[in-house]
């Protein structure tokens, strides 16, 4: 497995209610390219995640319609791509949507913590598209069994390729799935839906020797 071989087979994935990133391109906000993008920057991200010796994985639910959907990056929105090029050297991510950059609330929880530490995770989610209720797409909806069936087979072979040995899980959702893995599974709450405390509160007590503070509020723009 490659980070071209990899990005390629997650391409080929067609859901119904179900945007891929790195397949479909949004009519209203996305530019010509944007599937190619998408796919870069996914491709420059795991050959730095591979480089770095990476064995951590920041596992969430599934790209959110501000956030994922439009960078192709899990837990990261387009305000902290910047970021995400200095905590990943090499990764170059860029945006693939037309107009300002656009900030989500959980993706600048996540980063208040990763920019913290010396070695940052992998991060990834349980359904790594973007699942819309029928008809709109500019929602989120949790994945349905089926369609993470279709996805489970590739997210065991990225855990094998990277020789991930700990998945740290943001949310039930995600806890419940890493457990098959095989691997050291730690949980903290979702910092979405007035979580925000005990998600910090989490990441504080698993990094404790990493993390010098956490900032009194999430810094969105």
């Amino acid at each position: 497995m490659n980070p071209r071989i990899f990005v390629s087979a997650l391409s080929e994935i067609e859901l119904d209610d179900v945007f891929n990133p790195y397949r479909h391109r949004c009519p209203v906000h996305d530019l010509a390219d944007a599937p190619r993008l998408r796919r870069r920057n996914l491709r420059r991200y795991l050959q730095t995640i591979e480089q770095l010796g990476t064995d951590t994985i920041w596992m969430g639910r599934d790209l959110g319609y501000r956030g994922g959907r439009r960078t192709g990056l899990a837990l990261t929105d387009e305000h902290h791509l910047p970021q995400l090029g200095l905590a990943y050297p090499g990764a170059n991510p860029c945006k693939a949507t037309k107009g300002p950059a656009i900030a989500e609330r959980t993706a600048a929880e996540i980063w208040s913590v990763l920019v913290q530490l010396k070695r940052p995770p992998l991060l990834w989610n349980v359904f790594p598209f973007h699942p819309h209720e029928p008809g709109v797409e500019l929602t989120n909806r949790r994945f349905l069994a089926q369609e993470l069936a279709v996805v489970t087979d590739i997210n065991r072979q990225l855990a094998a390729w990277l020789g991930i040995k700990r998945i740290i899980c943001i949310g039930k959702d995600a806890a419940t799935y890493a457990l098959s893995f095989g691997v050291d599974v730690q949980s903290v709450r979702h910092p979405s839906y007035g979580g925000v405390k005990e998600f910090r509160d989490g990441m504080g007590k698993i990094y404790s020797k990493d993390l010098c503070r956490l900032y009194a509020q999430p810094q969105l723009f």
